[in-house]
């Protein structure tokens, strides 16, 4: 075991934990923030998706003792974010979720996507979204509103 500090939506945490452990259980165990999903635990589904360094990634196979100096910023911090806030006001107003299970994940990777490319285009969208499942198949609302929220961030 050993202490690591980490930086999470701004505040410093320390927390105690094997070096190996994955950030997702981190974040959800030790720091009880649950927002942050788990739903394969091999980097496939894009449930877990964090923002690490301000790039998305799959929390669910990053070790802590890997994480470093990196700011890590969860789906807690989104509605404090300009972008990630008008992303999850658009969510709602367009009825995007159905189970909602895979969202904070999908909200993550389509706010680091907007923040990249403010105007993107169909294949940026199915390339940056392309790691993302859904089981309930919302996928033509999540790319609706991912050009809806381009619009309106403009």
């Amino acid at each position: 075991m050993e202490t690591f500090k980490l930086t999470v939506n701004g505040q410093v945490k320390e927390v105690t934990a094997d070096p190996g452990t994955p950030l997702l259980w981190v974040l959800r165990e030790d720091l009880k923030m649950t927002g942050t999903k788990y739903g394969c635990g091999i980097a496939a589904c894009g449930a877990c998706t964090v923002h690490l360094g301000g790039v998305p990634t799959r929390s669910c196979v990053v070790p802590v003792a890997l994480v470093r100096n990196r700011p890590i910023l969860t789906i807690e911090a989104m509605a404090d974010d300009p972008v990630g806030r008008v992303v999850q006001d658009v969510w709602v107003s367009e009825d995007v979720v159905q189970c909602g299970y895979c969202q904070s994940g999908q909200i993550m990777s389509a706010v680091a996507l907007l923040k990249s490319t403010p105007k993107p285009t169909d294949k940026d969208i199915e390339e940056s979204m392309g790691g993302n499942l859904c089981r309930c198949g919302t996928y033509v609302r999540i790319r609706q509103a991912i050009k809806t929220s381009a619009r309106q961030l403009g």
